[in-house]
């Protein structure tokens, strides 16, 4: 097995696709933002409550849970301190909030010291299928609590719905040319130093 192959302890990489790394550079500086953004609506949340907004895809009507079917309800939850009823809504919800705490503290630690905590994905084979059971174990959970998702926020308006998709698809178009122009960047950076 070549050294490529073996990381930290000379574990191979199929065992343990995702590595962490101290590194003089902050890897995941977009992590941050997001991780942010993602508390700032929490926190909205836990105090105005949930959004009078219906996102539910056109399956859920027909009884099919999404993995993240009651993920924001789940956010609001453990925001308000009720990780039980997070817990219940989607796992996933206790993940994010708990993931975005730590996205802070691993800024103050970087800011303090000078060193940051990056990941690494090693195997991305690997790291694709414990991904793939991971979503299909949740989307299990979320299957087996269809009756407690079916219920929508009882102030849902259309017009509001509308705004939050129109906003999604907004963010999502300038991210499709954010992402294209630095990779082109980068191309042609790579083009004039291999000159």
């Amino acid at each position: 097995m070549s050294d490529s192959e073996r990381g930290n302890g000379g574990v191979p990489a199929w065992a343990l696709p995702v590595r962490m790394r101290v590194e003089a550079h902050d890897g995941h500086r977009w992590v941050l933002y997001v991780a942010l953004g993602g508390l700032l609506a929490g926190a909205a949340m836990a105090v105005f409550g949930l959004p009078p907004v219906d996102l539910h895809s056109p399956l859920h009507y027909m009884g099919v849970m999404m993995p993240t079917c009651g993920a924001t309800r789940a956010v609001w939850a453990a925001m308000s301190g009720d990780l039980a009823m997070s817990l219940r809504y989607n796992p996933l919800g206790i993940v994010l909030v708990a993931g975005a705490f730590a996205t802070l503290l691993r800024l103050a630690a970087g800011l303090v010291t000078g060193r940051w905590v990056n990941v690494r994905v090693v195997s991305w084979p690997s790291a694709a299928v414990v991904a793939t059971v991971l979503v299909i174990a949740l989307e299990v959970n979320q299957q087996l609590n269809r009756d407690l998702l079916q219920t929508s926020a009882e102030n849902a308006t259309p017009l509001a719905t509308m705004a939050v998709y129109a906003a999604g698809a907004v963010l999502a178009a300038v991210v499709a040319v954010v992402s294209t122009r630095s990779g082109r960047a980068a191309r042609r950076a790579g083009r004039v130093s291999a000159r």
